[in-house]
């Protein structure tokens, strides 16, 4: 039986790239090569494509890759590879695409996948765009009956009547990933600095009102109506608030969180976060995978955070640590996103 040609994505030009290169190399840990016939592809900081061997080593220096593409022609189907004044053609079965944050999940490169026409893992353009702009995101899981944070959406340069706002509340840019750029203000003094430090991100900013609850996770596979979720988790904080991917080593652990996987959260509340999780992916259109954050109140209620569509895949990503604990190991995980491409069904 012949391999699938599979192209694997990574890097990209987000602040997220190094977390791109780490989940590219859990994938190489966890990709069965007897199955596939595997191409990498760099996109480096800078926005170079490179056919490489991989996401090790310094494939960024170019000393052992070459320009590649992939074609918006369809009759190609696959990559362009340029070198020795010429191009040549590596026809591709489908695309993994491990690229985290800005024009990696937020649609960009999803519109460049559509245009190739070669099956790629995970959500479409619509739902990548809207799930990475985090009021959009809101707006329309309100729709569906889904509790949101009270929200307000600051444009460039608008003035900010400082006065408006309970305090503390946080500060974020509305289309970024991970918790770069967010600051939890509490007080009116402390508003300007955090708009700054968001702007730096993204013109439009989201100011959120803090969420009294429990941080939970759940990971979702599959497309409408056939979904999957994997065990929820909390992350269990010592202080301040949860800044995933800031430390300089997170692989050692985080200063100030760690994660309970399972969540230590009781069985019927298990099911309702599992439940809204998938509705809210449904109600986002989401396909393939993406983790749903939530907050756990009190009373008992579930509140959306936000939903990552590319999430991690590091040795210490939240995702394949709550598939794990399901059952499905990384490696499974894939072998079934990828069966999910080309059929449309979860196998």
């Amino acid at each position: 039986m012949d391999r699938l040609k599979i192209a694997v994505l990574f890097g990209g030009m987000s602040e997220e790239h190094p977390i791109s290169v780490k989940s590219a190399r859990e994938v190489a840990k966890n990709l069965d090569t007897e199955k596939y016939e595997v191409y990498w592809v760099g996109i480096t900081q800078s926005g170079a494509w490179v056919l490489c061997d991989g996401p090790e080593g310094n494939w960024e220096d170019g000393a052992n890759s070459r320009p590649a593409v992939l074609s918006p022609d369809r009759s190609v189907h696959g990559l362009l590879v340029l070198g020795d004044g010429g191009y040549e053609t590596i026809s591709l079965d489908v695309v993994l695409p491990v690229l985290h944050g800005k024009l990696g999940e937020d649609g960009a490169i999803q519109g460049l996948f559509e245009l190739s026409g070669v099956p790629y893992v995970g959500c479409d353009v619509q739902s990548s765009a809207v799930c990475m702009d985090k009021a959009l995101a809101y707006v329309v899981t309100r729709g569906a009956g889904i509790a949101t944070p009270d929200f307000w959406i600051i444009n460039t340069d608008e003035d900010v009547d400082t006065s408006q706002f309970s305090y503390p509340v946080f500060v974020k840019p509305a289309r970024s990933g991970s918790s770069f750029g967010v600051t939890k203000v509490s007080s009116e003094g402390e508003l300007a600095a955090a708009l700054e430090t968001a702007r730096e991100y993204d013109t439009k900013v989201l100011i959120e009102a803090a969420v009294i609850g429990s941080e939970i996770g759940c990971a979702v596979m599959g497309n409408d109506p056939d979904l999957v979720t994997g065990e929820c988790d909390r992350v269990a904080l010592s202080h301040g608030f949860f800044r995933i991917h800031q430390e300089a080593t997170p692989e050692t652990g985080s200063e100030n969180s760690s994660f309970i996987v399972p969540a230590d959260i009781p069985d019927e509340k298990r099911a309702l976060v599992q439940e809204t999780a998938k509705k809210i992916y449904r109600a986002l259109g989401c396909r393939g995978l993406a983790r749903v954050d939530l907050f756990l109140k009190e009373d008992g209620s579930v509140v959306l955070n936000e939903v990552n569509t590319l999430p991690g895949l590091t040795s210490y990503s939240r995702y394949p640590r709550m598939m794990a604990a399901a059952g499905l190991p990384l490696g499974e995980v894939i072998d079934r996103l990828v069966s999910l491409t080309l059929t449309g069904k979860l196998q």
